[in-house]
């Protein structure tokens, strides 16, 4: 960039949390909890079938595990009555009754674990189905979101989405979706299985569900404010880790690295003291549930005994009983657990859903005109423009370029050089006036076919983790291996690439180390050769390199431009003398325009920039001398 207009959005990263699934929770609640829920609901619709199965299966499979103890109960209760009455001497225990009980037993457990298994399994199935829906739909929508968002946005942030939300949604739907369903008819049906044995007892084990909640409400209502907290405090430690890792260099340079960890060391106590409170409310919500669960077993253990002793219940029923409290206790806790997670989803699921529904860039238009019709006229026609509309940099700025002319853009940062070839290319608008090629406003074309039209080659080098010939390819991903070599040919690629260890296939490591900045630019030139665009744009395309290696990429540049429009933005004037024409912007404005020698007899603006870089390029040699 050579502006200073621009907002710069501050960059974030993120860390994959470690651990358990609390580890992936956003911990803040949903703004609209009920309309994200909606939203959720609507966005499985097309799963409803598989749910619904779901659903059913773990009911049922509940169903099964609550009729469990009732059925024990009655084994027992004949093995009680047996032993009697073979101490009385009136009878034996009738084992053939409580080994079809025991039959009984196993068929409905192994029936109860097999539903389990069957609804697990469509149930990650289908989480597994929307976690990737989700993601292809995020990742598409960042493809249709104009460029202004992400000049405000921390990049974390989006990423954060994308990966933490959508891995809490999966989860939700993993296991929490037919948790609820599980526990709910686990406590609706050991209710009426407690009811059937005894009201009395029942009374006393239900007695223990106000004391449950109030600290289940206790709990949620304080800890939910530190898991805010521990989410704010990750995304700036996420950011500052991804500003770390890609500066690295330069905080090395400046020896920054002792004020860099030692922010990173306030941000990370900061997420520590948060996430340790949250997680410590967290955790002891199941051992006081357990303490709470404890005083009732003991109370239905005294009535039980009571009840026995008066004959108006049998020993297996208390047995029974026994244990309906504890799966009484255990599915409401589970309850409460999900209403947090539930929280937590809605949180994930609104962040995901706003993205969604961010305005994304304009509409391409139904009748496009054909891209093979263009030449390479170039009109801008009173273009006004400001990344901020009410802060206009582009004023009333109009040139004609014609056909196959080499233009250069001039002048200082700042001017708004790199802002005409965003707005040439469409990553922005224009406020006012319009920007023809070929008489056709650029907004008449679809942006992919216009973004066709041009080839780029930029200060900043992008080469990405894969094979030279790979690198190439990427202008025009048909191009045969013979068309690649004939561009790097062209480009003067074929030369040292031959050089290198294997050739075309030397992959090129993460941040392209181990080639040199002249052969990355070279190699970015032989991408647009491969491209054949009809339109060139060349930023600062020989700013970081030699003056020997210049030369040679100008060689290369120039069988790039032959035969094509190419506009050219420079600060070194030396490499722009023999463009066709030279604008000279200032402040949004052209000031001058002309070719090398009417600009310099102009005395102008022009020829005080080249005055200046000459003398200075003369004392650099006179030092060296």
């Amino acid at each position: 960039m050579s502006e200073n207009n621009k907002p710069s959005g501050s960059k974030g990263g993120r860390m994959r949390p470690q651990g358990g699934p609390m580890a992936m929770m956003k911990g803040e609640k949903a703004r609209d909890f009920s309309g994200t829920m909606k939203k959720l609901t609507t966005y499985l619709r097309v799963y409803r079938i598989s749910i619904i199965f779901v659903f059913i299966l773990a009911a049922v499979s509940a169903g099964l595990s609550v009729a469990g103890p009732k059925i024990l109960g009655k084994a027992t209760t004949k093995l009680f009555e047996g032993i009697l009455a073979k101490i009385a001497g009136t009878g034996n225990i009738d084992f053939t009754y409580i080994r079809n009980i025991i039959f009984i037993l196993i068929a409905l457990y192994v029936l109860s674990a097999l539903f389990s298994y069957i609804q697990g399994w469509i149930m990650s199935s289908v989480s597994m189905k929307v976690s990737y829906n989700m993601r292809k739909e995020l990742s598409e929508k960042i493809n249709r979101m104009p460029l202004r968002y992400f000049d405000g946005t921390n990049h974390g942030e989006v990423l954060s989405r994308i990966t933490n939300d959508v891995d809490t949604l999966s989860q939700t739907l993993n296991q929490s979706l037919s948790q609820i369903i599980t526990s709910v008819t686990t406590v609706v049906g050991v209710l009426i299985m407690m009811l059937t044995i005894s009201w009395q007892l029942t009374l006393v084990a239900l007695i223990m569900i106000p004391l449950s909640f109030l600290l289940i409400m206790v709990i949620v209502k304080n800890s939910q404010r530190f898991f805010k907290e521990q989410q704010n405090f990750l995304g700036n430690v996420n950011g500052h880790v991804e500003e770390m890792y890609s500066a690295h260099i330069v905080i090395k340079a400046f020896n920054g690295e002792k004020k860099s960890v030692e922010k990173f060391d306030k941000l990370n106590n900061q997420l520590f003291g948060s996430a340790w409170k949250s997680q410590f409310l967290t955790s002891i919500m199941m051992p006081l549930m357990n303490f709470v669960g404890n005083l009732g077993y003991v109370g239905v253990c005294i009535m039980g005994g009571y009840l026995a002793a008066k004959g108006t219940i049998s020993v297996g029923d208390i047995q029974a009983f026994i244990q309906y409290v504890r799966q009484f206790t255990q599915p409401i806790s589970q309850i409460a657990n999900i209403s947090n997670i539930l929280q937590q989803t809605a949180a994930s699921a609104e962040r995901v859903f706003e993205f969604l529904s961010e305005e994304e860039e304009v509409a391409d238009v139904t009748n496009p005109v054909n891209p093979e019709t263009v030449n390479g006229n170039v009109e801008f026609k009173d273009v006004h423009f400001g990344y901020n509309p009410n802060n206009i940099i582009i004023n009333d700025f109009s040139t004609s370029v014609k056909e196959g002319q080499r233009v250069a853009i001039v002048g200082p940062t700042g001017a708004g050089k790199t802002t005409m070839v965003k707005l040439l290319m469409r990553f922005y608008d224009v406020n006012e006036g319009a920007i023809l090629v070929d008489g056709h406003d650029i907004r008449e074309f679809r942006r992919g076919d216009l973004r066709s039209m041009f080839g780029m080659v930029l200060q900043d080098t992008w080469l990405y983790n894969g094979s030279i010939m790979e690198n190439i390819r990427y202008g025009r991903l048909g191009a045969s291996d013979d068309e690649v070599k004939q561009a790097a040919k062209a480009a003067h690629v074929d030369s040292f690439v031959h050089t290198l260890p294997d050739g075309y296939n030397m992959v090129l490591n993460e941040e392209a180390s181990n080639v040199s900045q002249g052969q990355k630019q070279l190699l970015t030139i032989a991408r647009a050769i491969l491209s054949n665009p009809k339109i060139l744009i060349l930023d600062e395309a020989t700013s970081s390199v030699d003056t020997r290696t210049e030369v040679q990429i100008q060689k290369a540049m120039n069988n790039l431009m032959q035969n094509r429009t190419s506009f050219i933005i420079a600060h070194r004037l030396s490499t722009i003398k023999d463009a066709d024409l030279i604008l000279v912007m200032s402040h949004g404005d052209i000031v001058e325009q002309g070719n090398h020698e009417e600009l310099l007899a102009a005395g102008g603006v022009y020829a005080n920039l080249y005055n200046s870089q000459f003398e200075k390029a003369m004392g650099d040699i006179a030092e060296d001398v």
